[in-house]
């Protein structure tokens, strides 16, 4: 995995810099969404790591597939890829697209999953103390899973808040055993 993504980073920084210079980056996440989405169905897939086909016809096959949702840099972007063999790692390049967009919007995605909805006020007030803790604007995401019994995860891109009773529980347990 760690090697995937070592390779995509600069195709994805590459596209990133053009969106950048464009001033184009929703259209280039929605463009790099559809792309990784399409090549990642098996029968794209297939087509793609067809040994029989060129670099041209694999490009040409996705960029048919994507129909409209291609604009012409997007088209030119698949063309590249597969003239170096990349066409694989459209997921990884999409990801680190969107990672590099919201460094760049000051923006990041927090995911709360708590034992019970919480209300609008309370997701709010959430918001405002991760935005002024992390220092970016808050993408909010609520879930709800009984099994925490009580509490909540909180995950913030790499950090990872995890104060439910049940995460409490098993670390309890834990400190027991050892």
């Amino acid at each position: 995995m760690a090697e995937l993504t070592t390779i995509a980073r600069p195709y994805a920084k590459a596209a990133f810099e053009v969106a950048l210079k464009d001033g184009s980056l929703p259209a280039w996440s929605d463009m790099l969404g559809l792309m990784a989405s399409v090549a990642n169905q098996a029968t794209v897939r297939a087509v793609l790591t067809d040994p029989a086909l060129s670099s041209s016809q694999t490009a040409q096959a996705l960029i048919d597939v994507c129909g409209d949702g291609l604009q012409d840099k997007g088209q030119n972007f698949v063309r590249l890829l597969a003239d170096n063999k990349r066409l694989q790692l459209l997921s990884e390049i999409s990801q680190l697209f969107e990672i590099l967009k919201a460094e760049q919007e000051k923006s990041v995605d927090v995911e709360i999953t708590t034992a019970f909805e919480i209300s609008s006020e309370i997701a709010a007030r959430l918001a405002s103390a991760l935005g002024s803790r992390l220092q970016r604007e808050i993408n909010l995401d609520t879930t709800v899973d009984r099994q925490l019994i009580g509490g909540a995860i909180i995950r913030a891109g790499d950090t990872v808040i995890d104060s439910s009773v049940r995460g409490k529980l098993s670390k309890l347990a834990e400190s027991i055993s050892a």
